[in-house]
């Protein structure tokens, strides 16, 4: 797909000024769907946590998951909002494969939770406020799949599938007032504001808020107005972004895609648009329709909720500390510059650094192994880090290596051990023969025989040239198969040499 022009992002800043909106749907990890008792679970085998009534079968008739009620308050507590003492549910009508039922149960005019505000930090220090116009509760469609074409896209695929495993999935979605005065930031903004939700929910325990696998989703609504006027331009809605890099690339893009447009004379179509990561671009999708065109009227076959005041403080009192509070209090506990703490948070492993350290390594070394081997292998492997080793099982690794049983070349290859499944770092140590050779014995005789092949080797050390000795730990590195300690062999090969640490020839 061919990218169209673009306008330079500076440019395009000097011509115009972005005004932004954030769709943010969030995904319940109730055990069963909004409205029926299928399984809410991620990757069964298509179409069968499916019934008459998530398919919309005649015959079939919701009733609303109490769970999901609850996880909803929650999030809209933990987002500021004021919790409707009335609200209710709507038909929102429209046709779409993945939509069995030719409408979704959504809410329109009396959503659940309203007035909204969520303050978020750039990397600048700048706080910037987002009010939230509201949060209201629906059910998930199916997902599509289509087949065959080089896009994945419906255009030009050969047939679809569809898998209704999802549809009637509780979602959440939070949907923010006009965001003016974002200027260069816009971009940051939308990936910041995304990610502050996503934490929130994973901080609630309401959502599993795995962007990979669709638990969190954001449509971005992105227009242009020209500096000086007060006028709104024509937004888009770029459908269905799934991570916090892809929210914050394209809302750069469709910045400087409308810029070029408007600044050659073009018109912007409101219009959905679809992101394709691959290439970095958005296309357009379908004209994008107003309120009306959907038809809503309250769903009649549901009770308007009507939750208590004592319920609601209730579950007031069960909110977490508030991520941002939280993020403060571990950089300070765990010492950590600014620099490796936001690397610890952009990687997503902050809950994984706290378990490590809850089981007794160290704030450092937990940051290392996490952001370090363990998100090596895991990008190798396409999955979470986080997915791949339990905190306490990296703990005991990490004490293995403090206690100098292994080497941290060791403890790498131990990692993979406990990552394929031959049980704790201990019992593949011993399983793998991999702990480190403390016997000074085998060490001195590993080290005569690497002298013996390098008889200038010692002069050279005792000449005071003691990177002379690199070559003798070398040898004796390979011959213990790496199970050696490398300070230790060096110590041992200077002793040898009839010279101290410090350089000087005894």
């Amino acid at each position: 797909m061919a990218k169209p022009e673009l306008m330079d992002y500076d440019k395009a800043l000097e011509l115009f000024e972005p005004v932004l909106g954030f769709e943010v749907h969030v995904e319940l990890n109730t055990k069963t769907k909004m409205f029926c008792g299928c399984a809410n679970e991620f990757g069964s085998g298509a179409n069968t946590n499916t019934c008459p009534t998530c398919l919309g079968l005649p015959g079939g008739l919701p009733q609303v998951n109490h769970k999901a009620i609850e996880s909803s308050i929650r999030l809209g507590l933990a987002l500021g909002c004021e919790i409707a003492e009335h609200s209710r549910f709507a038909r929102k009508n429209y046709f779409y494969p993945d939509t069995a039922k030719n409408f979704q149960t959504s809410q329109y005019d009396d959503p659940i939770c309203h007035d909204g505000s969520l303050t978020i930090e750039l990397e600048s220090g700048r706080l910037v406020t987002v009010e939230i116009e509201r949060a209201h509760m629906e059910d998930d469609a199916g997902k599509l799949t289509h087949m065959g074409g080089s896009t994945g896209r419906i255009q030009g695929a050969d047939y679809s599938l569809v898998d209704y495993n999802r549809g009637g999935v509780p979602l959440v979605e939070i949907v923010t007032q006009m965001i003016e005065g974002a200027e260069h930031d816009a971009p940051e903004i939308g990936r910041t504001y995304v990610a502050g939700i996503r934490e929130i929910a994973k901080a609630l325990g309401v959502s599993n808020a795995r962007m990979e696998e669709g638990n969190v989703r954001c449509d971005a609504n992105v227009s242009l107005r020209p500096r000086g006027s007060k006028v709104l331009g024509t937004r888009t809605e770029t459908k269905n972004v799934n991570s916090l890099r892809s929210v914050e690339r394209a809302v750069r893009y469709e910045i400087q895609r409308q810029a070029a447009v408007l600044a050659a004379g073009g018109t912007i179509t409101q219009e959905t648009r679809h992101w394709h990561e691959d290439t970095g671009i958005t296309s357009a999708g379908r004209p994008k329709s107003d309120a009306d065109d959907y038809r809503y009227f309250p769903e009649p076959d549901l009770v308007p909720m009507a939750p208590s005041r004592e319920w609601v403080e209730e579950l007031r009192r069960t909110l977490p500390e508030p991520p941002a509070a939280r993020r403060k209090r571990l950089q300070a506990d765990w010492g950590f510059a600014n620099l490796e703490f936001q690397d610890v948070v952009n990687s997503d492993l902050m809950d994984a650094v706290e378990a490590t350290v809850a089981a007794g390594a160290s704030a450092q070394s937990a940051r290392k192994w996490w952001t370090g081997e363990v998100a090596r292998l895991a990008n190798a492997a396409g999955v979470a880090a986080d997915s791949l080793v339990q905190p306490a099982q990296l703990a005991a690794l990490i004490a293995l290596v403090d206690a100098g049983t292994l080497t941290d070349r060791l403890a790498r290859q131990v990692l993979e051990g406990v990552i394929a499944g031959e049980g704790t770092p201990a019992e593949v140590v011993a399983s793998r023969g991999l702990a480190v050779v403390s016997d000074d014995g085998a060490l001195i005789a590993a080290i005569d025989e690497a002298l013996s092949k390098q008889p200038d080797v010692l002069a050279k050390i005792r000449d005071g040239k003691l990177q002379a000795a690199g070559a003798v730990i070398g040898a004796v590195m390979k011959a213990m198969r790496g199970q050696a300690d490398a300070a230790r062999v060096r110590e041992l090969v200077l002793e040898r040499a009839g010279t101290a640490e410090s350089g000087t020839v005894e």
